[in-house]
This record gives structure tokens, sequence and C-alpha cells, in this order.
């Protein structure tokens, strides 16, 4: 258990911290536009660490609650928040570090109320369904992507959050005895792939649609929320004994910080500082439908005032 709740918190930070590095990357190239970004060594780097990250909420999954891992990753925006205040000269307003003060306390509250995991890795219908319900909301995330024009953003984001959510759920489902061959023909293995893509193609889409915080505030609550509610009432997740009013408690304070800090949610939004960055009003750094730039939607650099 406590080594569980260890690895869904470094998931947390090397996932928060990947996100600060890809960041650097795209404010090393000014120029080249994002293929290029994606080749400097800080985005290459990022991209490997999320990769670590991934990997150990995979364990984590396997050995702590649902609710409690998906809380956890919901809290790399405190990292990034923080890292960024460093890394990138990021000025954090008074309340923002409140908000990262209380992801901490909601977190350490909620693992110490965390039970262990549900016994139960669902039977072979469910796993079909989780395949099924994989696909229907990347294509889901299709045809909002191509209809809808208000509130865009915060829809297609809702949308990855799910699917991201749907991630944790599949790896949950998969039988604790599974062999490589039966990776190969488990449905859950291949709900994992198809909703852990999805959802990162439709959250860089929610990105290049509107506001940072309404894509990231939107995937934060569609990522924890019906994930956590799974895990208890279908998987047999629980907290300990006399403790379940304690966890809600932590995991709501947890959510309500991670929400708060929904600006850092792609710090890779970066926008160049310089009166001359490439791309001009409409450059790099500035999404689409996000206002002036340094206001919502991007990280600011410091210097940088809500008057200016």
């Amino acid at each position: 258990m406590a080594f569980g709740v260890l690895l869904a918190l470094c998931a947390a930070v090397l996932m928060g911290v990947a996100t600060v590095l890809q960041a650097l990357g795209a404010r090393m190239e000014t120029v080249g536009g994002p293929v290029r970004a994606m080749l400097r060594w800080p985005f290459l780097v990022g991209v490997g660490v999320d990769a670590m990250g991934f990997l150990a909420e995979v364990v984590a999954l396997r050995s702590v609650p649902l609710f409690l891992v998906e809380a956890a990753l919901a809290s790399s925006l405190a990292v990034t928040a923080a890292v960024a205040a460093a890394v990138l000269h990021v000025r954090l307003r008074p309340a923002e570090w409140g908000a990262v003060f209380a992801v901490c306390c909601g977190l350490a509250v909620l693992a110490v109320a965390a039970g262990h995991e549900g016994a139960s890795d669902g039977d072979a219908r469910l796993r079909w369904v989780t395949l099924g319900t994989s696909v229907g909301l990347v294509l889901l995330g299709w045809v909002v992507n191509r209809c809808l024009r208000r509130a865009r953003a915060a829809v297609l984001g809702g949308v990855a959050g799910l699917s991201f959510g749907l991630t944790g759920i599949g790896v949950r489902l998969l039988p604790d005895d599974i062999t490589v061959t039966g990776v190969l023909t488990a449905p859950t293995a291949y709900a994992v792939a198809v909703s852990g893509l999805g959802g990162y193609l439709l959250l860089i889409e929610a990105l290049r649609s509107g506001s940072v915080a309404a894509a990231t505030g939107a995937m934060v609550i569609g990522q924890t929320v019906w994930p956590g509610v799974f895990g208890v009432v279908w998987l047999g997740d629980t907290t300990r004994p006399g403790f379940a009013p304690l966890g809600v408690a932590g995991f709501m304070v947890s959510i309500a910080g991670a929400l708060a800090l929904a600006r850092f949610g792609e710090a890779e939004q970066v926008a160049p500082t310089g009166a001359g960055a490439a791309g001009g009003p409409e450059g790099p750094g500035r999404p689409e439908g996000s206002g002036e730039p340094g206001k919502q939607g991007q990280v600011r650099p410091r210097g940088d005032t809500e008057d200016e």
C-alpha cells in the first residue's frame, strides 16, 4: 500500500516536471515552430520523463485505489506550477501558492484515509465495454471538434479527461496473472492504448481551440471524478474503516486546488519574451482565442503584471 502511494506521487512529480521541460524546449525554439521545438533536448527529456511517470502510474494502479491515483495525477499541476516558478521564472500569485498548498494537504489526507484497492478485476463483458467506450470517446471527441464552436475547448478537455480516466480503469481491469501473450489478446490492453493516445490528441485539440484553463479544468474533472466513483462502485475500492468522510474531503480539496492551477495544465503555451517574438500577434505561445498575451490560458513570464 505505502509503495503504491509513493509510486502515485512519483508519477505526479515526474509528469509535472516533464511539462516544464517540454515548455522549456518550446521556449528555446521561437522560429522553427512546434516540430523543431520537439527536437530540442529539454523537450525530448521531458517526453522520457513523462513516459517514466506513466509507468509509475501503471504500477501504482495495480496496488492502490483508483481515486487516490487519479487525484495524485491531477496534483501534477501543482508540481508544474512550483517548478515553473523556479525554472521558467513564472510569477505565482499568493492564491496560486495557496492552491499548491491545498493540493499537498488534500493528497496527504487522502493517502491517510485510503484503504486497499478492490479485489475485483471485472468480467469479460466489462472489459469489452471498456474497449468499446474508449473507441466511442475518441469518436465523440472527433464529432465535437468538427461540429461544436462555442465552449469547444472545455468540452474537448472534458472528453480527453474521460479518456485518461478510462486509461486508468483499463489498467485496473487487466488480470493480475496476465502474460505477454495475454496482453496481446486482452480487450482492456487495447482500451488503454486507444484511450491514452486518443485522450492526448483530444487534449491537444482542446488547447488549440481556446483557453488552456478551460480545457485543463474540464480535463481534471473528467479524469478524476468518474474513475474514482467507478473504482468504489464496481471494483470495490475503499477507504479505511471510518475514514470515508476524511477521504472525500481530501479528494475534493486536492481537486479544487488542481482546478485553481488549471492555467498550468499545458506549460508549453509559454509565450516567447521580447517584442519581436516569431509569429506576431498570433505567434507561438498564444493559443487561438486565448486573448491577450500574458493573460488567462498562458503561463505568464516574470515581470508581466495584470495591468499590462
